[in-house]
């Protein structure tokens, strides 16, 4: 009482800051209660205290039999004393009228007289114990099973058999499981003793080892179960005296696989017959178990193995090993243990208030996995809207009322039994108000947005308080028509607004608000009522989504019915997806769980649920993740070799077993060891899980071993690898030092090969661990490789016939290398066929012959395991059928790539017939071959086997990042990259990230994809006078790689896209570049053109600038027409040899893309034997061009003046240099740069041409053949039949020579007639873009020739896009007519003579 005094107190003087904290506790259900403390109380009220109330005894599984009395016990405390009733199988038991059943004072049920039969069995079943205290609630115990044993019946009897004396017999005699404890024998119908040399097994056989005369006799099995004893047949065993005669060994009993439960015991039972007498070994999981020093492990009589109070750790395979030294045999079986439920977490006492959210904890395991159910006062809790099971095990109560006080108990259940643990709820009152002055009731309160599963509520302060910056709020809902009421807090002060989550759609709900101050809780505002927007009729989320591992390949999902189901559930679609992966898998379900099989061992799988309705497809579930069981690991440790140290240790290396087989995480290794002449006497040693080598310490001296190591996990060892020998050596070698020199080398030189062969240094007590020879044309340092420490001879192959090769040979160990010997040889010729063997001997020695090569392994295979790993296997056919390594040879693994050319082969040795190969670069193809190895016998490499290794993620960023300013368009920007230098992989896009803000998160960074491997990209509208940052990201079919790092760039002040129009129509390549100042009113050259701008144009400067532009280009034209008949005309041998030089200067020319040097007419017409010269390109620094407008007509390409011709150079080149691949790839594009090439060379009929202005610097052919060799063209662009046959290779075609015959004979080399006048045709759905603006800043305006307008596989005629100082067309179409009408018949007739002439001595010129 004076505690009780004390707690008054204290409650009395913080009950404002209890309920302050109260208040602020209410949102999360961690502070939403006080738990298993002192209640909270207000001054006045009555106290309230946790109660105890929990069972001292519980009932446990009985096993009785018929008309016997069983006891039940069951005890419970509390304050006041509880009332104890008994269920049965769920139903209360009615025991006062029960006259075989009664209840015990302290509450345990005793049943008299058990009635059990075939057809009525009602004291079997299911018993639990009920307590109950009045106004405080009820709990319920475990659940316990009553099994009656049945009527005894023999499965199996005894047979009639006969035993060696000092061998083993066993008597079946098997009943029911239940039956088994009632079971005796009897010999010669007495009572059978049982000892160490007679035991009965747990199903009743019984077993005699060691058998002597006083055994045999006649046998019987009594069941004594309560009725009259049952009695098997009587069988007579004779004892046979024992004999010389060997018999077959065979297992009378072998052992079958168990189940038990941590705590009992198990006897796995294993009998086995024949001479001689065998004797029993067992073993598990590879591992000898000690029968002798073990308290909990002993052999039974004959063999059986009983293993007592069993844990965990028991579980496993066991191994029954019968030997008799003539043979052995095994005999296995899988013992697995259980485990019953226990409380890992208990649920805890809870103080709560009304309309707040509670969760009861509670966290168990057990093997199998338990189910977990919650009871409240006895009662069964249902999944509700208000009662939630959470976190698989936890119970969340949702806006507690009054009636939810009392008991709640979590139990746990699996096949081996059941257990409860529980909690108390209390319900606290809340404080009254102390004095002061209350709030009165929010003002306006509304529902400001609604949505199907949420509502946003709002409302202003309270009239009493206006400013309300210290008043919180509680927002109180329920379902109309429910009188269970939830609760929301405002988050801070002051705060007028809260949003209620997780509603049911198309729902009616009540919602009112109250204001607290210092002084307590206000009024309650009116109730409004508010109805959520209704939902598509479909499915909400499945609840309770549950998934758990029932073994390691299997997983199993369980969840219940959506509680919106919105009519009929038709079936459930289960998605999984292994992690890692982005395939995800379905299967239809009907029920409410699943099992999915097939898994893969210790691997995360995440689960989905979605329920479907006759509308379709509801909401799906949130990913559920779990993971299988792990598992012993399906294969061995990889790479097993051994290093011999000294006489007396050796070094054992591995690699653990694939990522795939692993099945688990790898716990430690174990390695086991044995002399090889004493394979019995096997040793055992274990090393961590990371640990990849072992020095084995202790052997003998010059003893061969045999060495295994397996892998282990949590659940066992996993397969070990075949046995691997090593010898140690007879005597300590030293090795603090380098060996000496060899003590001779010998060379034996062939076509492409030099066998070499070598004696060891002739100090032999210095370790050598093996020798590495050199070699390499004129120095021995090209090439290198290593060979064991045994070998004497190898072959150098892959060499260069009559080559002098310099070759050194070098003994090592693990101090480094000793000093060469060095040798040379020059190998033979490809003629000699001689096999002679040619020796250079440097000391006196007896050449060793050469030894017959061994054949070299066959069937070289590569399995690729990783983006760094792949596995090399192959067969050696001189091995046995079985493939078993019995000798001391050894194979030797070779690889390389061929990226780059030159790689040099890396080389590994083995001593099984595989070998992983690790460290490799992703995506990258490896070529392997494989040699054998037996003493001086060496095999040559074998057929290669090639690779590709899988691809990663880049791991380096793209390169080279840099951002430019579109000319005329300040607005739009051209981003240029390099790809990633470790792609891993096909890129198959970028993403550009950009932001004004540098250190803005990445996902407030604007984002633009770029398709493909192209290496720029426009990016339009953006801010002038803006700095921007970018980054870009590379990615492949694995995923993305790192971004690049920031590259900042400012847009331009000003839009000047106005100021420059002719500039973007011309292409324009530097910034700010403008058209020379040609005065206000100047006009372009062309027939209907227009100022830009509409700008008014004096018409009589037009026609002034048209007459001077014509009359230059008559005048040009009559001197390229006299100076092409003089050149002609001079057919002396010197001229004929200046045109052979002309001729291979142009051909020098045209890979530097000269225009100007026009080749002769002879030339053109056997271009075939020159097109397909390869072309010096100029690197393509932007490969792809995007978002580059297309002139649509001739008025939209606005020529230039003629002075701009100085820079034609420079400007072919960046134009050829920033055209895009559609553009590059047109044919009738590239023979538009000439006017020749108008012409059409298709086999159909040329498309109506586009008008064409021919430039005048093409128009002088002849002319610029003739100073070919005194003048040098500073124009870059190739001549136009190039252009046509190099496109012609870059598209992979094969276009014929002309297939028109010109009509005049001088019109296939002559400036060509220009087509008539009319309005170009284009298609309207083409994809070239030539980018007429993307030039260097210091280049002037670009002049294009032509631009083709047409798709991929089809000709089409050229375009002109720029002619600076053109005449117009028909005054140009004139002087064309002109030029041809100046020729007689006869002066053509003498002309075409001639120039057949010219053509055959530059065909004999061309030929030699």
């Amino acid at each position: 009482m004076a505690a009780e005094r004390g707690a008054r107190r204290l409650l009395s003087t913080s009950s404002f800051w209890l309920y302050c904290l109260l208040l602020l506790g209410r949102r999360t259900p961690g502070a939403a209660a006080a738990r298993s403390g002192s209640a909270p109380q207000s001054p006045g009220a009555s106290i309230r205290t946790f109660t105890p109330f929990y069972f001292l005894v519980e009932p446990v599984d009985t096993l009785s039999v018929r008309g016997s009395s069983v006891i039940l016990n069951c005890s419970a405390y509390s304050e006041p004393s509880p009332k104890i009733e008994w269920k049965k199988d769920g139903t209360f038991l009615n025991l006062a009228s029960d006259d075989r059943r009664q209840l015990l004072p302290d509450g345990s049920l005793f049943i008299s007289n058990v009635v059990h039969s075939k057809h009525n069995k009602p004291d079997e079943g299911y018993y639990q114990c009920v307590a109950t205290v009045e106004s405080l609630g009820t709990i319920v115990s475990r659940t316990a099973k009553l099994t009656v044993a049945g009527l005894p019946r023999f499965t199996s009897q005894p047979e009639p058999s006969s035993v060696y004396a000092g061998n083993s017999a066993i008597l079946n005699c098997e009943v029911n499981a239940d039956l088994v404890p009632f079971v005796r024998w009897e010999q010669n119908r007495h009572p059978l003793l049982l000892d160490d040399r007679v035991i009965k097994l747990p199903s009743g056989m019984l077993v005699i080892s060691n058998a002597t005369e006083g055994d045999g006799g006649l046998y019987r099995c009594i069941v004594e179960s309560g009725g009259p004893p049952k009695y098997s047949d009587e069988v007579e065993l004779k004892v046979l005296p024992d004999t010389e005669v060997t018999s077959d060994l065979v297992f009378l009993k072998q052992p079958s696989p168990l189940v038990r439960v941590i705590g009992q015991d198990v006897v796995l039972p294993c009998v086995a017959s024949g001479l001689p007498t065998p004797t029993i070994k067992w073993m598990k999981n590879e591992e000898a178990l000690d029968t002798e020093s073990s308290e909990r492990l002993v052999l039974l009589a004959g063999g059986s193995l009983e293993i007592s109070d069993v844990t965990e750790d028991d579980a496993g395979t066991y191994f029954c090993i019968a030997d008799n030294g003539n043979e052995t045999i095994e005999a296995q079986a899988e013992l697995t243990v259980q485990a019953q439920p226990e409380f890992l977490k208990q649920p805890t006492n809870i103080y709560a208030h009304e309309s707040m959210d509670i969760v009861f904890e509670c966290e168990v395991t057990g093997k199998p996995t338990p189910t977990v159910k919650w009871v409240k006062n006895g009662d069964m809790v249902i999944p509700s809207d208000y009662f939630k099971i959470v976190k698989e095990h936890n119970l969340q109560v949702l806006g507690l009322v009054k009636s939810d006080e009392g008991f709640y108990q979590c139990i746990a259940e699996n096949d081996v039994g059941n257990a409860q643990a529980g909690a108390q709820l209390i319900i606290l009152e809340h404080a009254p108000a102390t004095t002061g002055p209350l709030p009165s009731a929010p003002r306006d309160v509304v529902a400001s947005l609604v949505s199907t599963r949420f509502i946003k509520l709002t409302w202003r302060t309270p009239a009493s308080d206006p400013h309300g910056d210290n008043l919180t709020y509680s927002v109180f809902y329920t379902k109309e028509g429910v009188a269970r009421e939830r609760v929301e807090n405002t988050s801070r002060p002051g705060e007028m607004q809260v949003t209620i989550q997780n509603l049911m759609p198309a729902t009616v709900y009540v919602f009112r608000v109250m204001a607290q101050n210092k002084h307590g809780s206000g009024e309650s505002s009116a109730p409004l009522r508010v109805e959520t927007q209704p939902e598509v009729q479909l499915p909400g989320p499945a609840p309770n989504i549950r998934a758990y591992a029932t073994s390691p390949t299997s997983i199993t999902v369980t969840w219940e019915t959506p509680v919106s189901g919105n009519g009929e559930i038709q079936n459930y679609k289960l998605y999984y997806m292994e992690k890692g992966t982005d395939k995800e898998q379905d299967v239809d379900v009907s029920s409410h769980s699943f099992t999915i099989n097939g898994l893969k061992k210790y691997t995360e799988y995440s689960f989905r649920v979605v329920a479907y309705n006759k509308h379709g497809p509801g909401v799906s579930t949130q990913d559920v993740a779990v993971r299988t069981l792990s598992d012993v690991p399906s294969a061995a440790p990889q790479n097993l070799s051994l290093e011999v140290r000294n006489s007396k240790s050796i070094m054992i290396h591995w690699q653990p077993p694939a990522p795939a087989t692993q099945n688990g995480q790898i716990t430690g290794y174990k390695i086991r060891y044995r002399k090889a002449s004493r394979k019995s006497d096997v040793t055992e040693t274990l090393v961590s899980g990371t640990q990849l080598s072992q020095l084995i310490e202790g052997l003998d001296r010059g003893t061969e071993y045999n060495f295994r190591v397996a892998a282990l996990t949590i659940n066992g060892t996993g397969p070990a690898t075949d046995w691997l020998s090593a010898e140690t050596f007879e005597s300590d070698l030293d090795e603090t030092r380098v060996p000496e020199v060899p003590s001779s080398l010998h060379v034996r030189p062939l076509v492409t090969s030099i066998v070499v062969s070598w004696t060891p240094p002739e100090n032999q007590n210095i370790v050598v661990r093996g020798y590495a020879i050199g070699y390499g044309i004129g120095s021995p340092h090209a090439q290198t490789i290593k060979v064991d420490y045994k070998q004497r001879y190898y072959t150098i192959e892959n060499l260069d016939p009559s080559s002098h090769y310099v070759i050194t040979l070098k003994a090592f160990n693990n101090v480094g290398e000793g000093i060469p010997l060095y040798e040379s040889a020059v190998t033979r010729p490809h003629t000699d066929t001689s096999e002679v063997d040619l020796f250079v001997i440097n000391a006196p020695y007896t050449p060793v012959p050469d030894p017959t090569p061994m054949m070299p392994p066959v069937g070289v295979q590569a399995s690729i395991l990783s983006h760094d790993t792949i596995r090399i296997t192959w067969a050696d056919n001189s091995l046995p059928k079985h493939q078993k390594i019995t000798d001391s040879r050894y194979y030797t693994v070779r690889w390389k790539t061929n990226i780059p050319a030159n790689t040099k082969y890396k080389n590994a040795n083995a001593t099984t017939l595989s070998y992983l190969v690790t460290g490799l670069k992703p995506n990258t193809l490896y070529e392997f071959s494989v040699m054998v190895t037996k003493g001086r016998r060496s095999s040559t490499w074998s057929m290669t086997a090639h690779g590709t290794t899988f691809e990663l993620v880049p791991t380096s960023p793209p390169k080279d990042v840099t951002v430019v300013s579109k000319e005329g368009k300040p607005k739009t920007i051209i981003v240029n990259w390099q790809p990633p230098s470790e792609a891993n992989g096909k890129i198959t896009g970028y993403i550009i990230y950009y932001s004004t803000d540098v250190n803005a998160e990445i996902h407030d960074w604007v984002i633009e994809p770029v398709v493909g491997n192209r290496l720029t990209h426009q990016i339009q509208e953006l801010t002038l006078d803006t700095p921007y940052y970018f980054k870009i990201q590379a990615r492949n079919s694995k995923g993305m790689g790192p971004m690049s790092e920031a590259v900042q760039f400012r847009t331009p002040k000003a839009d000047s896209s106005d100021k420059m129009p002719n500039d973007q129509a011309s292409g324009s390549g530097g910034k700010g570049s403008r058209l020379p100042d040609l005065g206000s009113d100047y006009k372009p050259p062309m027939s209907g053109s227009n100022s830009p701008h509409g700008s008014p144009t004096s018409p009589l400067d037009s026609n002034m600038l048209l007459v001077i532009i014509v009359s230059v280009g008559v005048i040009t034209i009559v001197v390229v027409v006299i100076i092409a008949v003089f050149c002609t005309r001079r057919t002396t041998s010197h001229q004929k040899k200046k045109r052979a030089a002309c001729k291979s200067v142009n051909g020098s020319h045209k890979y530097k893309g000269n225009s100007k040097d026009v080749k002769p007419p002879d030339l053109w017409i056997h271009h075939e034997r020159l097109e397909l010269k390869p072309i010096d390109k100029s690197p393509d620094p932007n490969p792809i061009m995007t978002d580059t407008p297309i002139p649509r007509n001739s008025q939209d390409i606005t020529p230039v003046d003629n002075s701009m011709d100085s820079n034609i150079h420079q400007r072919r080149n960046s134009y050829r240099g920033h055209e895009s691949e559609d553009s590059m790839s047109t044919l009738a594009g590239r023979r538009g740069m000439r006017p020749k090439m108008m012409m059409p060379f298709d086999s159909q009929p040329p498309q109506q041409s586009v008008r064409n202005t021919p430039s005048t610097d093409t128009m002088p052919a002849s002319s610029s053949q003739t100073c070919c060799t005194d003048h040098q063209d500073p124009e870059g662009a190739t001549s136009s039949s190039y252009l046509a046959s190099s496109q012609e290779e870059d598209s992979g075609q094969s276009l014929p020579t002309a297939h028109v015959r010109p009509s005049h004979p001088l019109k296939s080399f002559a400036v060509p007639a220009v087509p008539p006048p009319g309005p170009p045709t284009y298609d309207p759905a083409l994809p070239s873009t030539p980018l007429l603006s993307q030039q260097a800043l210091n280049h002037h305006i670009h002049s294009v020739k032509t631009a083709s307008i047409g798709t991929l596989g089809r000709s089409r005629p050229p375009m002109p896009v720029v002619v600076p100082s053109a005449p117009e067309v028909q005054e140009t179409t004139r002087m064309l007519e002109d030029s041809e009408s100046s020729y007689e018949p006869d002066e053509l007739t003498k002309e075409m003579a001639h120039l057949e002439g010219l053509m055959k001595d530059l065909n004999a010129i061309t030929t030699a």
